[in-house]
């Protein structure tokens, strides 16, 4: 059979890496053009944003209401920085993952796991067109609600954001809004591509986990019989190498997927609470609603993905039940034993090791979320 190559399958997130500055030819950055390339966009475009709007929230501290037309989209934008700053830090480990996924053991054996595997991978297309969708639609709404609502006369930014300059007058005007569109969506296109890799990749443990119970299903029928020590050891060897793919993506993740729930969490209160002072279907209430979709789609993603690791790799024992173990040697059995001793212990993707990625995480951001709204509201409707 064909080698399958897995890299096809998150080439497109590898692509949009290597425009915004996040993928060097080899491990690390050198001084050359590409280097010179990352290190602006990332600074004027991602830092420079940043920092115009964190200034701003010290000068209009403690307006309530001031702070929460900005923070929302403000603690996104800080989390996108510190995404981009995991992934330079952590791009060696990042290059063996993708390197890692076409070893031979992970290499699928028939048809029908081509089309186990492209099952799964069809949800993730579905699953990051929403998202991606959600991200351009909050970021075009942005971009021309000022000038829909007639704001644009009065030199209405569409980011509340503090400048050494008078920015009101012509050009200066014209420039900052630009360069204002421009930054949120490298910072958009940055956050979700980084998302989207680790989610990819989290597909692809699950996908494995799918591979590896056909592989036992089959691995003791009669036609195999004599070769069943042998194909245990290639199972036993598959599964190592699912958890030792599992462990490395999760030490890359980890920090990542906390910051992201805790920063998420906040965000989406106070989305609520925006949408809930926004005129109804104005360009500002498209751009929150789209925006608030989003995030809930980004976390919704890395709880569902790594939810179906952890209920797939929990089928690897089921899988050696459901073969025809009974047959073969009673050492081979010992050994199959052993390995169902050794999968008993579903693989789990985790937060620093605080907590597990699952549905269950997922209503309980909600839930989070929920009360940063309603401290919100207390707030500003005080009796």
């Amino acid at each position: 059979m064909k080698k399958y190559d897995w890299k096809e399958t998150i080439e497109s997130n590898l692509f949009m890496l290597k425009i915004l500055g996040l993928w060097p030819a080899g491990n690390t950055y050198n001084l050359d053009l590409y280097s010179t390339y990352a290190c602006v966009s990332i600074l004027v475009f991602t830092c420079g944003h940043n920092f115009f709007q964190i200034i701003n929230i010290y000068f209009i501290f403690p307006d309530l209401q001031g702070i929460a037309d900005t923070i929302f989209v403000t603690l996104s934008e800080i989390l996108a920085a510190m995404k981009t700053y995991h992934v330079i830090q952590n791009m060696q480990l990042l290059k063996k993952l993708v390197i890692d996924i076409n070893e031979d053991h992970f290499q699928l054996r028939n048809p029908s796991q081509i089309k186990m595997v492209e099952s799964s991978l069809d949800f993730l297309r579905k699953t990051s067109a929403l998202l991606w969708s959600m991200a351009s639609g909050a970021v075009f709404f942005w971009a021309t609600y000022p000038i829909l609502d007639g704001s644009v006369k009065e030199s209405r930014l569409p980011f509340l954001a503090w400048y050494p300059y008078d920015f009101t007058i012509s050009p200066l005007y014209e420039i900052t809004y630009v360069y204002q569109i421009v930054s949120m969506a490298f910072i958009a296109a940055t956050s979700l591509t980084i998302a989207m890799l680790i989610a990819a990749l989290n597909v692809f443990i699950g996908a494995q986990c799918d591979i590896l119970c056909d592989n036992l299903k089959y691995a003791f029928k009669e036609n195999s019989l004599n070769n069943s020590a042998t194909n245990l050891l290639l199972c036993i060897k598959h599964h190592k190498g699912i958890l030792r793919f599992a462990e490395e993506l999760n030490n890359f993740c980890s920090w990542i997927v906390f910051i992201q729930f805790f920063i998420s969490g906040a965000s989406i209160g106070i989305t609520m609470f925006r949408l809930s002072i926004t005129a109804l279907f104005s360009s500002e209430f498209f751009s929150l609603l789209m925006f608030e979709i989003g995030i809930l789609v980004e976390i919704f993603m890395f709880c569902w993905f790594a939810n179906e690791v952890e209920i797939r790799s929990a089928n690897i024992p089921l899988a050696i039940f459901h073969s025809e173990w009974l047959k073969i040697t009673p050492n081979n059995k010992q050994n199959v034993t052993f390995f169902v001793m050794r999968t008993q212990r579903p693989i789990q993707i985790s937060a620093l090791n605080l907590f597990y990625l699952s549905l269950d995480t997922f209503v309980k951001i909600l839930r989070t979320s929920w009360s940063y709204f309603a401290l919100l509201n207390q707030f500003s409707n005080p009796k």
